[in-house]
């Protein structure tokens, strides 16, 4: 009845907008398009020792995920109006028979232009910089997305971007795991994206937020600014940038906030291989700090396993590093095969930036472990793209006081595979008379 119901919505929806399109091509000759496209997106994955969502107790564990997306876009000369309608089905060892996990709006917005101002209303992805404080998550198959409004201003050499987003109740019924908006933390944001571009060697980019977080179990809001940029230099076949940002206020436990992120890298691009070294310290807290204060620095809405692993192992902070906060060196190598062929592999070393203690108040050591991703991408026409992963994560006996691996002296890995075929179904131009 569920999946019957879906249908019946989404069809009755592409009717309504469909329907609008062509009583607007009747009465309107200024420039405007329809387009519609379709994705079907399944994946399967395996995981062992280690607890990865939606598994919270099984291993090894088995499922497959399939996102079916319709995305809609009407555009008018001065204005837009864009939805991605999509629904989440999984299937595992648990649940023998589909089930839906999610049927939501990744985006449904209305884009308008004001002289030389963009503005955006409703439900959108905030993919900012590098991804790094704010993402779309385009690994997850619910993606993120915020709501609210974005301001948004373009010059050659100059961006600005400005957001009020909030968030409101929504349905618990499975949608912690797959909604793009359940998971956002705060009760209002706001947000201030600069960017510059030299269009020679020289890039710079700077976020400023400030997010109101409510209290567990209680309606106070608590205040939390993070600031920072990005700088990158590029010579010939040499890049190197660096992100720092600092993060201040209160907590959502309500402890005085002091927090740092750092990121310095180096990238090498050769004919047939790239090669990128750098490092990321997220700052924690001490046991100085004492519990009124706290030095656990949030990645925000961004995404952590294009940063820290693949497997995830690090992804909730400070919850998965203990509040210790986390130094992760990596290298990665990736290698072009041919026009559709893509063959990549990531190395990370993993360190809390204070050692734990374990039940027994010893400290432990600060190496936490390595990790190793090897990924394939192929691309064999425009439509279709096949992406598949082996990873592996080696402990060591300080993992045993955190969350996510169940047993330090087997090996933890992680594999997937993913096929996406996406493809406009309807694509109807009118040009201005």
């Amino acid at each position: 009845m569920i999946q019957t119901n879906s249908f019946k919505l989404i069809v009755f929806l592409l009717f309504l907008v469909v329907s609008g399109y062509l009583n607007a091509q009747k009465s309107d000759s200024l420039s405007q398009q329809f387009l519609m496209n379709i994705e079907i997106r399944p994946r399967a994955e395996y995981t062992s020792n280690y607890i990865l969502p939606p598994n919270d107790s099984i291993d090894p564990y088995f499922y497959i995920t399939q996102r079916n997306r319709v995305s809609m876009q009407y555009l008018r000369e001065k204005w837009f109006i864009k939805s991605d309608l999509q629904e989440i089905h999984l299937w595992d060892e648990a649940n023998s028979n589909s089930k839906v996990g999610s049927i939501n709006f990744y985006q449904l917005f209305l884009e308008t232009k004001f002289k030389d101002i963009n503005f955006r209303l409703g439900r959108q992805n905030i993919l900012l910089d590098n991804g790094r404080l704010f993402s779309d998550a385009p690994w997850a198959q619910q993606g993120r997305a915020h709501e609210g409004i974005r301001i948004m201003k373009y010059t050659p050499h100059f961006a600005h971007d400005f957001f009020f987003v909030f968030t409101r109740k929504y349905n618990t019924s499975f949608e912690s795991a797959y909604s793009p908006v359940a998971s956002n933390k705060y009760k209002y944001m706001l947000v201030y994206n600069f960017s510059y571009n030299s269009n020679k060697n020289l890039s710079f980019n700077s976020i400023n937020t400030v997010d109101f977080l409510e209290k567990t179990n209680s309606e106070t809001l608590y205040t939390r600014a993070t600031t920072g940029g990005r700088i990158e230099f590029k010579k010939k076949q040499w890049y190197y940038t660096l992100n720092s940002y600092l993060q201040f206020g209160r907590n959502q436990k309500g402890q005085h906030l002091f927090a740092y992120y750092f990121q310095p890298e180096v990238k090498l691009s050769l004919p047939k291989t790239t090669l990128r070294l750098g490092a990321e310290i997220i700052s924690g807290s001490s046991l100085q700090t004492g519990k009124e204060n706290s030095g656990d620095f949030d990645v925000l809405y961004g995404v952590t396993w294009k940063f820290n692993g693949n497997m995830n192992v690090f992804t909730r902070f400070p919850a998965d590093v203990g509040g210790k906060g986390l130094v992760n060196p990596y290298l990665f190598a990736l290698f072009p095969i041919n026009s559709k062929l893509t063959f990549r592999s990531d190395f990370h070393l993993f360190y809390t930036q204070y050692s734990l203690q374990n039940n027994l108040n010893h400290t432990m050591s600060k190496f936490l472990g390595f990790e190793n991703d090897i990924s394939i991408k192929y691309v064999p026409i425009k439509e279709l793209e096949i992406n598949g992963a082996f990873s592996f994560y080696k402990s060591t006996d300080s993992m045993t006081n955190l969350p996510k691996v169940q047993d330090v002296e087997k090996l933890s890995f992680w594999s997937y595979l993913m096929v996406s075929y996406s493809f406009n179904a309807i694509n109807f131009r009118r040009n201005k008379k």
